[in-house]
């Protein structure tokens, strides 16, 4: 099991961003959520097997066509079980 957050910078709000993830995490069978911050980012927290995460923050990297990721921070955490699906928040 792992768990990492994800917050991403540049063109990532207004573009479907985080309902694509929301798309990609249901495949892969990740929980957790995403959000829009106030500052323009995007955050994400993702817990699922090792695969299944790497494969979720792959997506982040790059995010849907209309998306210009600019730069992505990855914060790993200690997985705790808390959620049951993956949900846009």
């Amino acid at each position: 099991m792992r768990r990492v957050r994800v917050v991403v910078e540049g063109r990532v709000q207004g573009v479907l961003f985080r309902e694509s993830a929301r798309r990609r995490a249901a495949e892969l069978g990740v929980r957790g959520f995403v959000r829009n911050l106030p500052d323009g980012r995007v955050e994400a927290v993702f817990e699922g097997s090792e695969r299944a995460v790497d494969d979720a923050v792959y997506f982040m990297r790059k995010g849907p066509p209309l998306a210009d990721v600019k730069g992505v921070e990855e914060l790993p955490e200690r997985p705790t079980g808390e959620f049951s699906s993956f949900r846009v928040r």
